[in-house]
């Protein structure tokens, strides 16, 4: 290379930086504003522009603390898990464990029996794309047992008895969000790799990621933010248990944004899962759906997002893999309306 092709490269570098430092300013700017507006709710943002990072953080991790929220604090993403969760999903694929088009029956734990009529109806595509036409969990009634951990008292033989008690799918081949898919898609996972759900995200995730602050069973840790229910009261982190690959990975804006540039990586196996699933497999005239991403098209973008929300703590990633950029906007309160209209202005104003 010579010296006139040396300067181009690093003249290049400079100016896409810059440019990304420019959208972050502005980013940034609504981040503050939003906080001014409402300083008892705490934020953590991350966001990767053609591979720089950039970082902004309000409030402190509790009202008892000073120490301020930064990149490192630890959230819960909720069901944010789920695209990590079909990540490892599209990976399975990858490794020739699963083909989307499988029927679930075969990989699922013995103790599940599906009646005769539900027999090779349900494929692994189905269960990703919430379109299975399974019963939930009566989350309602959960939190009427305990609002603190209501998916404490949910076991294995919760599951078995709503599995084996189906006599028919009503809605099947329509959308209809489902904590207890993504459970069966858990089990699938340990049941071809034969590992535990924790040992499968760490393997395949976690460590080659070198996403050290994302923890599983294990978060008693001095720099977790405090959850806030909407009212402001506080509210428990979530306990790990068998509807763990639903919805129950705590993680921050720094390890969130690895896993983002390893999404837009299209040479990294977290990349190329990602990819698949991105694939369309479920349309209406109200959304398209991937392998648990919302896909939202308009005539110059497509953006691919997931939303989070815990009884104390909500969430929201999204990146357009065409214009190589990312972001996560992680608030310490559970505020669906917060975190969706703070993503509507950024992309509206800054990144459309």
């Amino acid at each position: 290379m010579n010296f006139s092709s040396t300067f181009l490269v690093v003249l290049l570098f400079i100016s896409n930086f810059s440019f990304g430092q420019g959208i972050f300013k502005k980013i940034d700017s609504i981040i503050n504003d939003n906080y001014q507006k409402n300083p008892e709710v705490g934020i953590s943002v991350g966001f990767v522009n053609n591979n720089e990072e950039y970082f902004t953080a309000y409030g402190n991790l509790n009202a008892e603390s000073q120490i301020r929220i930064n990149k490192n604090s630890l959230f819960e993403i909720a069901s944010i898990t789920k695209i990590l969760t079909s990540n490892l999903i599209a990976q399975a694929v990858m490794d020739g464990k699963i083909k989307l088009d499988d029927y679930i029956d075969g990989f699922l734990p013995k103790e599940y029996v599906f009646q005769q009529n539900l027999r090779n109806k349900i494929k692994i595509s189905d269960l990703a794309s919430h379109q299975s036409g399974l019963p939930d969990l009566d989350f309602a009634k959960l939190i009427e047992q305990d609002s603190q951990q209501p998916v404490n008292s949910v076991t294995s033989e919760t599951l078995v008895a709503i599995i084996n008690n189906c006599s028919d799918l009503s809605d099947y081949g329509k959308y209809r969000y489902s904590t207890i898919g993504y459970t069966l898609l858990g089990q699938i996972l340990e049941s071809v790799y034969d590992m535990s759900y924790d040992e499968i995200i760490r393997v395949k995730v976690i460590k080659p990621l070198h996403m050290t602050n994302t923890l599983t069973k294990n978060f008693d840790v001095n720099n977790r933010t405090t959850a806030h229910n909407p009212n402001g009261g506080i509210q428990e982190f979530f306990k790990w248990n068998i509807t763990a690959s639903a919805g129950l990975v705590k993680s921050d804006a720094s390890d969130m944004v690895r896993f983002l540039k390893a999404v837009l990586n299209k040479e990294a196996t977290v990349g190329k899962a990602a990819i698949i699933s991105e694939k369309i497999m479920y349309k209406d005239e109200k959304r398209e759906m991937g392998l648990g991403l919302n896909i939202v098209t308009d005539d110059k973008n497509t953006i691919y997002m997931k939303s989070g929300d815990s009884m104390g703590q909500s969430s929201i990633i999204c990146y357009n893999r065409n214009k190589k950029w990312g972001i996560i906007v992680l608030l310490d309160q559970r505020n669906s309306k917060m975190r969706q209209d703070l993503l509507n202005k950024i992309y509206d104003t800054v990144l459309k």
